[in-house]
């Protein structure tokens, strides 16, 4: 099938501080997120002077994608649009129809299945086109890739740089400790087709980088940055309650892993750079935060490969994957059904 474009879709962030509250407002809104619990979060975005570090992210993944697909021959445009902040979307769209593109193809910043981290970006896209009318490109989102080596390959490069930085002769009570986005129970049951894929995924992501990186050392993959009411089950354990655990049974040092995660956006350098961080400190553990893909030549050649594969199914290289979960190039219309919302 032909494409005339290719889109970078992405969550977004504020660039300044007058950003901040309108941004999550957009993240939160028809979520009865009570204005308290904004104004917490917004202080995590000012302890960075207002800026998430996001949409730089995307700019430098933007331009590295450009020029690998104009060195390799992929003679398609590159547009971006964000789900929650500038450029919004729906006016990225809106230029790619002025452009005359008809069909494209969305490189989503997460890697993998669920309502928040998959279907929501589809439904934004169908939103998006809405919003522009019928002459709006047909734009299809490219497959997961929880288990691509462009994926996997930078994340258990980034182990093995953080474990160097640790004492070799205390390696007997190292940790390594992944990290993903937590979410409800109720989305991690209903996510996929038959449920559980999203959990799933992040422990083949764990178990295929933990092999690669340090297959001698015990690990574990735990959750971050839950943002719901106290009294809705979300997954656990939560990566602070797990230092301390890790404490009581003698554990000296941890490699945190945020495998969940493409870049260091705010998420990664707030939740863990600064409160896990604080929380190994004030137990005595050792800790060093991993790195994530951000514009890792592999990674980047990833975005590449995942749109040949969809350009051309037959003539294209054959897909590349290290994990056995099934794929889909566009995900079964019964996956991920949206969470009930807290009442």
């Amino acid at each position: 099938m032909a494409y005339d474009a290719v889109v970078l879709v992405s969550f977004g962030g504020p660039e300044g501080p007058d950003d901040v509250m309108p941004f999550l407002q957009n993240v939160t809104r028809g979520r009865g997120v009570p204005p308290e619990r904004l104004a917490e979060v917004a202080e995590h975005y000012h302890h960075f002077g207002g800026v998430s570090p996001i949409n730089e992210q995307c700019r430098e993944l933007l331009a590295a994608v450009r020029a690998d697909f104009a060195a390799n021959g992929l003679d398609l445009p590159v547009y971006w649009g964000n789900r929650n902040w500038d450029p919004m979307l729906a006016d990225t769209v809106a230029r790619m129809r002025d452009d005359g593109v008809r069909r494209a193809l969305a490189f989503v910043t997460s890697a993998f299945g669920g309502y928040s981290s998959c279907r929501q970006y589809q439904e934004d896209i169908t939103a998006a086109r809405a919003a522009v009318g019928p002459d709006a490109p047909v734009i299809e989102k490219l497959r997961q890739f929880w288990d691509h080596p462009g994926f996997v390959e930078p994340h258990a490069d980034a182990v093995r740089s953080a474990l160097a930085q640790l004492d070799p002769a205390r390696r007997d009570s190292t940790r390594l400790v992944f990290t993903a986005h937590s979410v409800p129970v109720s989305a991690a049951d209903s996510a996929g087709p038959h449920g559980g894929r999203y959990t799933a995924q992040l422990a083949e992501t764990a178990r295929l980088v933990h092999a690669a990186a340090a297959p001698d050392l015990p690990y574990d993959l735990v959750w971050q940055s839950r943002s719901g009411p106290p009294h809705v089950p979300w997954l656990e354990p939560d990566i602070n309650d797990h230092l301390e655990t890790l404490a009581e049974q003698g554990v000296t040092g941890v490699v945190v892993s945020p495998i969940g995660f493409v870049s260091d956006h705010l998420e990664v350098v707030w939740d863990l750079d600064t409160e896990a961080l604080d929380t190994a400190k004030r137990l005595g553990v050792d800790f060093v935060r991993a790195g994530t893909p951000g514009t890792d030549p592999r990674y980047v050649t990833m975005v590449r490969e995942l749109v040949r594969e969809r350009i051309d199914p037959d003539g294209a290289p054959s897909r590349r994957r290290l994990g056995q979960l099934p794929m889909w190039d566009t995900c079964p219309t019964v996956c991920c059904v949206p969470p009930r919302r807290p009442s």
